[in-house]
């Protein structure tokens, strides 16, 4: 990278802008626009019941019922990134209250250097909170986290180790889709240092997965393995999908999202056009329900098991997307999965449920957690919801 392209894209990169200079875009209204006001209204009923019960971070239901983690695992950050878009949505205080309570409990894993997932963990959470409050507790955090990732860089192979702790044999060449979630940190750490060493690794690993994950059809598989000392590609493989030909549909919306976010950040072409080459793929292949069944090459498909939170997830980067590419059937077909999440994939029939969204699959191939609540189906519902009906104060929480 030149030093003018690096300068420039440290000016733009994750900061209350993004790196291009976007036309307004505006979301137009779904058909029914009153099932997304509702959706959002129940959402924000239900945190508002469940969430001063919560002390810990949950992690998925049993029986509709949160069970937690101590620490946050990986997805820790979507319980405080929630409460945080509920504060948005809402202007009740009690929410940001909560957020800070929630999002204070990671400050441990700031110095986690175990796993690849620390913008899962302190974006929706840490970078959000800075954003909205200006405290600089939560952007100092959040450098720190950034700080730690990078450690787990491979400058042999040219991607972020996924999983196994640093100094382990295990896993130690193992990449998977989902860390293209992660690479923002960093874009917010080259942005607030004025280090590009950041925001270089994030652009290394894109382009590593970019050109060793992507099929010439557009589909995916969730893990490619690299020989861990030479960085010598071995060949794709899975742990959430059916089979490493196979295509995982949460891997591929972190994909869409993950990469639309990278074109953002950098006004790198090739970002862009990867990301629209995942999203043509996997709007060819979705149910007319337009809710992902959570491999869209496992053998029952398309009549097998939801995940709703691929969905979820595929909506933001869809409606992302149709703005930077300015090509509004990407927002068009986006609609069209938030509507039909909010239809039948709420939890509005029951009475019981603490979570919002219902149907979402966790690990199929190990029978972990089947069509159950997950964190991250209601985080991203929400921010998909508020990317409608928020647009201009959820651009502002999350850097767009």
């Amino acid at each position: 990278m030149t030093d003018v392209s690096r300068r420039a894209l440290l000016a733009g990169a994750t900061g209350t802008a993004g790196a291009l200079a976007l036309p307004a875009f505006p979301v137009a209204a779904a058909a029914e626009p009153r099932v997304l006001t509702d959706a959002a209204s129940y959402a924000v009923s239900k945190l508002r019941t469940v969430a001063p019960t919560v002390t810990a971070f949950p992690t998925g239901t049993k029986f509709e019922k949160w069970a937690f983690s101590q620490d946050g695992d990986w997805v820790g950050g979507f319980w405080a990134g929630a409460l945080w878009l509920a504060w948005i949505y809402s202007g009740e205080e009690n929410f940001q209250s909560l957020a800070i309570a929630s999002a204070t409990k990671l400050a441990p894993r700031q110095n986690d250097t175990s796993t690849h997932d620390l913008g899962f963990l302190f974006s929706p959470s840490w970078v959000t909170g800075w954003r909205l409050t200006g405290d600089d507790k939560w952007r100092a955090g959040a450098l720190q986290a950034a700080s730690s990732l990078i450690q787990r860089y491979n400058p042999a192979g040219r991607f972020i180790r996924a999983w196994g702790a640093l100094g382990t044999s295990g896993n130690a060449g193992r990449a998977i889709m989902d860390t293209l979630m992660n690479l923002d940190l960093l874009s917010f750490a080259s942005q607030q240092t004025g280090d590009p060493k950041y925001l270089d690794i994030a652009i290394a690993h894109a382009r590593t997965t970019q050109h060793n994950f992507v099929r010439p059809d557009g589909s995916t598989p969730h893990v490619f393995d690299f020989d861990p000392v030479t960085g010598a590609p071995i060949g794709p493989n899975t742990v959430q999908g059916y089979s490493p030909t196979s295509c995982w549909s949460r891997g591929q919306a972190w994909g869409i999202y993950g990469f639309t976010t990278m074109y953002r950040r950098t006004g790198y072409p090739e970002f862009l056009a990867t990301a629209r080459k995942l999203a043509d793929f996997a709007l060819s292949v979705l149910t007319p329900d337009h809710v992902p069944v959570w491999d869209y090459r496992a053998p029952q498909a398309p009549h097998d098991i939801k995940d709703a939170s691929a969905g979820a997830v595929m909506a933001c980067g869809l409606l992302d997307l149709a703005r930077v590419s300015r090509r509004p059937i990407y927002q068009t077909r986006a609609l069209d999965i938030l509507t039909a999440l909010c239809r039948t994939c709420l939890t509005t029939t029951s009475t019981r449920a603490d979570a919002i969204v219902a149907r979402c699959t966790r690990n199929r191939p190990s029978e972990d957690g089947v069509e159950i609540s997950v964190p991250y189906g209601d985080y991203y519902l929400l921010e998909a919801l508020l990317r409608v009906l928020r647009p201009t104060q959820l651009a502002a929480a999350i850097g767009l």
